[in-house]
């Protein structure tokens, strides 16, 4: 047998072995990798909420339409995580992360010379489609990538980027826009997206195409009652955090009363909560995603009653922020976690139907919380998040998965 013959069996005996539900094998520098991605994508993303007022002012437009920036990325998103599976189904893995990482150095890059709204929002198009297409893939290829012993561990080192970028991206972004100008923020972040690049490419092994999504897939989880159920639970649980902690700003400012200085402590706060609250949440989605889950809703639903009855006080508002952060990092792990066990064999298409669900429940949170903001002032944001969360708490709890194990 000849030694191109011999390579090629091993190449398909490691990628029989990456499509196997009983990989053996944890490629650990594969996930770091990954984490890499995650923290470049959302770095990107929360770029524009820190950058707003610059961005506008040399663009020579509004405020308003500056953000549109951020919409445009999330509705882009929202509508790349269910398709780009479905696109792709023919091609290996490691091309499509690594396509993606390329198209969000091309997109920061495009940002950082846009001369126009219109070129901002193409650059923030492009970075939707880069968003919605790692996060539909992120959970299958975990999943492929080690012993699914591990699996929710790696989830939770996976999802430690959206942690570290939450606690980096708005603060430090402000800082260079301050110093060095707003592009200079968005080179920066499209120096760390191609070291990003550079480590997958070094490191991700082939994955060929295992599930096969399309059109007949996605109806056919949506009549599985584990996926329904979850992808309520998101909508529930997600928007009604986002109708809290979007509005968590306004609330500072009128019943809390606190200076800029201050919500930007306690919002780091916020952040640091996080980034320890995944490891834990990943802990316990380890041990039971329904747990995860139900753990960080009880505590979210807790803290919200907690801010409506005291939030008048600094100490109290300060504490619940951050201990909304930590119970947070529960939440993206136990979900991921909960929709790929609930189906193994088309792990994508239901990455991609989960990552549509957050987007779907970070629109309903914004605007149902706006609206109740608008009618009953600043505690409208913590009522809604209370009610929301409570019953998809309540939901989890009665029929989420009882075990860490396969559905």
């Amino acid at each position: 047998m000849s030694s191109t013959a011999c390579s090629s069996c091993l190449d398909g005996g490691a990628a029989a072995a990456l499509a196997s539900p009983t990989q053996s094998t944890a490629h650990w520098p594969a996930v770091a990798s990954l984490t890499m991605g995650v923290f470049s994508l959302v770095m990107a993303e929360f770029l524009p909420a820190s950058l707003l007022t610059a961005m506008s002012t040399d663009l020579g437009v509004s405020d308003g339409a500056a953000g549109q920036a951020v919409t445009a990325t999330a509705l882009v998103g929202a509508v790349a995580a269910p398709s780009l599976p479905l696109l792709t189904r023919r091609l290996d893995r490691r091309s499509v992360m690594l396509a993606l990482s390329l198209l969000l150095v091309l997109s920061n890059a495009l940002a950082a010379v846009a001369d126009s709204l219109a070129t901002l929002l193409a650059a923030r198009v492009m970075l939707g489609v880069a968003l919605g297409g790692f996060w539909s893939m992120a959970g299958a290829l975990a999943m492929r990538l080690v012993p699914q012993s591990l699996f929710a561990r790696a989830m939770s080192l996976i999802l430690a980027g959206v942690s570290v970028a939450t606690v980096c991206a708005a603060p430090v972004g402000a800082w260079m826009g301050d110093v060095w100008g707003w592009r200079s923020a968005f080179i920066a972040a499209g120096a760390v997206s191609l070291v990003t690049l550079v480590v997958q490419f070094s490191t991700l092994p082939p994955l060929p195409p295992r599930d096969d999504p399309s059109l007949r897939v996605f109806a056919e989880l949506l009549r599985r009652p584990p996926v329904r159920i979850a992808l309520l639970a998101v909508v529930l649980v997600i928007s009604g955090h986002f109708a809290g902690f979007t509005y968590i700003r306004p609330f500072m400012e009128q019943v809390t009363q606190l200076s800029v200085g201050a919500i930007s402590a306690v919002l780091l706060g916020y952040g640091i909560g996080g980034f320890f609250g995944n490891f834990a949440g990943g802990w316990l989605a380890g041990r039971s995603e329904r747990q995860a889950i139900v753990f960080g809703g009880a505590v979210i639903a807790a803290l919200a009653a907690g801010l409506g009855v005291a939030g008048s006080s600094a100490a109290v508002t300060a504490v619940a922020v951050t201990l909304w952060g930590f119970a947070f990092g529960a939440f993206p792990v136990g979900f991921q976690t909960w929709i790929v066990r609930a189906a193994p064999d088309q792990a994508e298409s239901a990455g991609g139907l989960l990552v549509a669900s957050f987007q779907i429940a970070i629109a309903s949170g914004a605007i149902f919380g706006g609206l109740l903001v608008d009618r009953i002032g600043a505690l409208g944001g913590p009522a809604f998040a209370i009610a929301a969360v409570t019953l998809g708490t309540l939901l989890t709890l009665r029929h989420g998965p009882r075990t860490g194990a396969p559905a």
